[in-house]
């Protein structure tokens, strides 16, 4: 039998998974990652420690699926995106903690970048607003802090990545410094018209070009596995964001399919083919994993707090035991009662670019419980990506565009039924689960798959998607209408100056 192995590296595990040729799981991995928080606001990893988990999940689900590495055909990667590491080239170790997409340490640079008069041109090259969640303002800050850093990388002597470099660096042994167009749109340092980095970018930002890394498609050779990490050398074919990748696995090849996915965050995306489209609502436009070297698009809205909501009701509020347990407590009660909550633990992301609103919960009363706050939490994760999906109709009809008509959903949380109605009610469209909701590694299981020959083209990949579950909406609009204004009243008074 043919086998692909994923390496999905998340914000909150590091996770690999063995699929069959067809698609189906194999055999899954997982190990949790520990997450830093040395200052408010501030979110780190340990670089070292993405690593050893990784690799430790490659080799388990290799043995849990009772195969060899040379019953591989190739390796595909995912990865948590802008998340932001420094190491030197010639030991291979990092300068520091990796800075993980939700810190927000670089929001002062960000706002002086902005009062510069740079946001038409960063939109303009790159798709992105200028925010402390992407790359470009984390490396800088690397550059200035790190004792020695700026000197280091302006000799050559350190190379920048994220955390799909960073891996590739590490599985090839140091033989490949590179990353895809899906990952370097994520940095606020590359061109997404000509899939390059942009030298006025770097020159604002004072980069140095010495520490990128080549930029590919994202179903490309990206080098092999070292033989002396997994017992035999496998090509590594396919490399894509978490993001772009669950949209690839999700079949959306073509322009006017989307996808959500719930996991630590959620990530709205929507493929617009061969056209740029920037927002007039909020929303980033984001280079689309590819299989070739031409440039192929999505709108995106990114939510920085959306699963991990649970894991805050689990380890802050200690209102449950496990994640699991959130869907019996929310059901315990016949709604939220009023009762709202904003999760905007670290800002609030698209479409409101809040950077400094905090968490809010409004509507309580004398009879409200955990398990409202619980059902209020869960319906924040479908509030919020109801407003991105509203931004992403209105910039579909300035376009000339049809309003999207279904969406598939995947992640973590898309198992949570309750939570997967309610976002249909709110939404007014039907939303499809598929069978196979591993979607992220799957694109990129998928991805080194194209690259090796084992699938010829993606109108193959698009047959094997298939539905698990159709959630039809229940309320009228009337309702929904109704619901998301009480979401942005509260929103509203979480992004008032403390």
């Amino acid at each position: 039998m043919t086998y692909l192995l994923a390496l999905d590296q998340g914000t909150s595990s590091s996770r690999s998974i063995v699929f069959d040729a067809d698609g189906r799981v194999v055999a899954v991995a997982q190990r949790e990652l520990t997450q830093h928080f040395p200052q408010p606001g501030w979110v780190e990893h340990d670089p070292l420690e993405i690593w050893e988990t990784q690799l430790a999940t490659a080799r388990e689900a290799l043995q849990k699926a009772r195969i060899t590495a040379r019953d591989i055909r190739a390796v595909g990667i995912t990865n948590q995106r802008e998340t932001t590491v420094l190491w030197h080239r010639r030991t291979g170790q990092p300068l520091a903690r990796a800075i993980v997409w939700q810190d927000r340490r670089t929001e002062p640079l960000c706002a002086a970048l902005r009062e510069r008069g740079l946001a038409e041109a960063v939109q303009a090259k790159t798709g992105l607003v200028i925010d402390a969640y992407f790359s470009g303002t984390k490396l800088r800050w690397l550059l200035d802090t790190v004792p020695g850093g700026r000197a280091l990388a302006e000799a050559g002597e350190l190379a920048f990545g994220t955390i799909d470099s960073w891996l590739i660096w590490q599985l090839t042994r140091g033989a490949t410094h590179a990353t895809d167009v899906s990952n370097a749109s994520r940095t606020l340092l590359f061109n997404v018209h000509t899939n390059q980095w942009d030298d006025e970018l770097l020159a604002a930002l004072h980069i140095p070009p010495g520490v990128l890394p080549q930029v590919q498609a994202s179903s490309a050779d990206y080098g092999a596995v070292h033989a002396d990490w997994l017992g035999h050398a496998i090509p590594i074919g396919g490399v894509a964001g978490d993001q772009q990748s669950a949209l690839f696995g999700q079949a959306c090849f073509s322009e006017g399919l989307a996808k959500n996915t719930y996991g630590t965050g959620c990530f709205l995306l929507m493929h617009t083919g061969e056209r740029f489209q920037r927002s007039a609502n909020g929303l980033l436009t984001t280079s689309a994993a590819q299989t070739n070297t031409t440039p192929a698009y999505a709108l995106e809205g990114s939510v920085f707090v959306g699963g991990a909501v649970v894991q805050w009701l689990r380890d802050g509020l200690q209102a449950i035991d496990s994640s699991g347990a959130v869907q019996g407590l929310a059901e315990s009660v016949p709604d939220s009662d009023g009762v709202v909550v904003v999760p905007a633990f670290t800002g609030l992301g698209a479409p409101y670019w809040k950077p400094h609103a905090r968490g809010a919960i409004t509507g309580l009363t004398r009879g409200s419980t955990l398990a409202h706050i619980a059902r209020a939490s869960l319906e924040s994760i479908a509030f919020q990506s109801a407003a991105l999906l509203q931004a992403m109709d209105r910039d579909a009809q300035a376009a000339g565009a049809q309003p999207l008509r279904e969406l598939r959903v995947d992640g973590g949380a898309s198992v949570n039924n309750l939570l997967m109605q309610f976002q249909a009610d709110v939404l007014g469209i039907p939303v499809l689960r598929p069978k196979v909701v591993e979607t992220t590694a799957l694109g990129a299981a998928y991805l080194a798959g194209l690259h090796a020959g084992v699938y010829q083209g993606t109108d193959e990949l698009a047959q094997r998607w298939q539905v698990e579950r159709r959630f039809e909406p229940q309320r009228d609009r009337a309702w929904a209408a109704e619901r998301m204004s009480a979401w942005e009243h509260a929103v509203r008074q979480a992004a008032l100056p403390a």
